[in-house]
């Protein structure tokens, strides 16, 4: 077993599991009256309350043990400080650097990149407000209205998401378009919708060499200038968020419309970036800097805050519990807000690219473990299909629901409505129904005795299902950085605790290299490679049918 497992703090919680598995939360919150005040922290109006866990006092302190036993304080130091934890890739991880107010000093290799990134701020304060004003304009002259965002994962994903969600800060001149899927659908269906002349295409690629952004990339450009009829207007059409000014400048972007990142900026936790450029042209550049706040009053209370009052902390070991302990192999995220639909979507990449992992730092396979599977749907929908397995399958998958307390368009009794539901599959997921309730509910109903025994078992809940809640006044650009830095930082604090590096993918990149060498067979060339028989065969069943069309 490895050294994790091993220690003094995983096996008191293997201990302690044995015990607490016989409790159940009904009892717990039962014999001790001030459970959700012991077990909930609040943060500039935003309120964790995690009492609906099967945690007790003693579960509590191992928790932090675990944590203190990893080295986390330490860690957490070293990622602030500029420090090389990206082992794998000999790079330092500071997307908090981003967030980081005006005067601040972070350091990378003896420089302070903070005047680096509030350049980079300015640029595209100056850029934001010409297009939103309509100073700067079109090819033709008018002013722009579609903005098509062309990127992939971490820079489509996060401004996806963000745009989504502060929609009501939104200008109501201004759409945005999101393409990312290679599959020539996405793009075309855009091309639907918009209007050459008064179009922006925003091109995310670090290296300006990511296959799918820039078929997207080119695809784009030649619809543009078949339809404006010159090749000129891709200096006006187009900008980047590029580090390749060779390849940016040879597509026919103007270098004043190519906006810089740096490689100690991980593609999932690139938002704050230039990446967000699409996000501060939609709300404008005062709000986006009002999504830096929130993530920046985050960083400061993972910083700052004592681990027993540390939100991302808490979280992290609450996933930590029940994936080593409980054996929990996914967890579903379910925001009660239509405008945080995207959010799952974005936590699946932050946390399952981020910690899906075998190996630790040591470059040893891990025994225990790692990532669950993050899934989930905008309540109250997925109450109508997916809510089924959470309360009565056979697998224990501890939740986390989140809810504004007012809503962006009050309309009756919708938001009591919306959050009723909310509170109750909390309670009911922690309650249960036992036998003797449903049996009480049947002998109220005066069923017959034959029907009771027919249908108590169906009836039943077992309850003792884990959940988090986090409850936020509105759902704002501050609100919005808080929520997503303190995913970042639980995902953070998991993989610290688990040994392995949070911030390479691996994975991601083997699929590439593959996917490279199919391409010239799957265009028909000769075979450059061998390849199995099912992956021949599907070669050329596509060649054949290709053939005949």
């Amino acid at each position: 077993m490895s050294n994790l497992i091993h220690s003094p703090a995983w096996q008191a919680l293997s201990a302690h599991k044995t015990a607490i598995g016989k409790q159940n939360m009904r009892e717990m919150f039962r014999t001790d009256p001030v459970r959700f005040d012991k077990f909930s922290l609040q943060l500039d109006g935003l309120l964790l309350d995690y009492s609906k866990n099967l945690i007790t006092d003693e579960t509590f302190a191992l928790l932090l043990d675990l944590a203190r036993q990893s080295g986390l304080g330490s860690w957490i130091m070293r990622m602030f400080n500029g420090e090389e934890i990206n082992t794998s890739e000999q790079r330092a991880v500071l997307h908090t650097a981003l967030r980081a107010p005006r005067g601040a000093k972070v350091f990378v290799d003896g420089k302070n990149v903070m005047h680096d990134v509030h350049r980079v701020l300015d640029h595209m304060r100056h850029f934001s407000d010409a297009v939103r004003n309509g100073s700067l304009r079109g090819h033709t002259g008018k002013p722009f209205r579609d903005i098509v965002n062309i990127g992939i994962g971490g820079s489509a994903l996060g401004p996806l998401m963000a745009c989504k969600a502060l929609k009501p800060y939104g200008s109501e001149r201004l759409n945005t378009y999101f393409v990312s899927n290679v599959d020539a659908t996405d793009i075309a269906e855009t091309f639907k919708h918009i209007d050459p002349e008064t179009t922006l295409f925003i091109v995310s690629s670090k290296t300006f060499t990511t296959q799918e952004t820039i078929a997207n990339a080119d695809s784009a450009r030649a619809w543009l200038t078949k339809q404006l009829g010159d090749e000129a207007s891709v200096a006006k059409h187009f900008v980047a968020i590029s580090t390749n000014l060779t390849a940016t400048s040879k597509f026919g972007i103007n270098p004043d419309n190519v906006f810089e990142f740096w490689d100690w900026v991980g593609g999932r936790y690139s938002l704050w970036s230039a990446i967000g450029l699409p996000i501060a042209l939609y709300i404008g550049m005062d709000n986006f800097e009002k999504l830096l706040a929130g993530g920046y009053a985050m960083d400061k209370h993972f910083r700052e805050e004592p681990f027993e009052r540390n939100m991302p902390l808490i979280m992290g070991m609450l996933s930590v519990w029940y994936a080593n302990f409980f054996d929990a192999a996914s967890y579903a995220v379910l925001p009660y807000d239509q405008y945080l639909q995207h959010f799952p979507a974005y936590l699946q990449q932050l946390e399952m690219e981020s910690n899906g992992k075998r190996v630790d730092r040591d470059g040893h396979a891990v025994d225990y473990a790692t990532q669950m599977v993050v899934w989930g749907e905008p309540g109250t929908n997925g109450q109508h299909s997916f809510y089924q397995l959470l309360h009565q399958g056979t697998h224990m998958i501890p939740a986390d629901f989140l809810a504004p307390l007012a809503s962006h368009n009050p309309m009756g009794e919708h938001h009591a409505m919306l959050l009723s539901n909310c509170f109750a599959q909390t309670e009911a997921l922690m309650l249960g129904k036992t036998a003797e309730e449903v049996h009480a509910e049947f002998v109220a109903q005066e069923l017959s005795d034959e029907a009771l025994e027919a249908l108590l078992p169906y009836k039943v809940f077992p309850g003792n299902r884990p959940s988090n809640t986090l409850l936020f006044d509105k759902l704002d650009p501050h609100t919005l950085g808080m929520l997503t830095a303190l995913y970042e930082h639980k995902v953070f604090v998991q993989g610290v605790v688990w040994n392995i590096n949070s911030f390479d993918q691996w994975g991601v990149e083997f699929g590439k290299q593959l996917a490279g060498k199919l391409l010239p067979e799957i265009q028909g060339k000769p075979r450059i490679s061998p390849h199995d028989a099912s992956t021949n065969g599907l070669i050329n069943r596509y060649l054949k049918v290709r053939r005949i069309q």
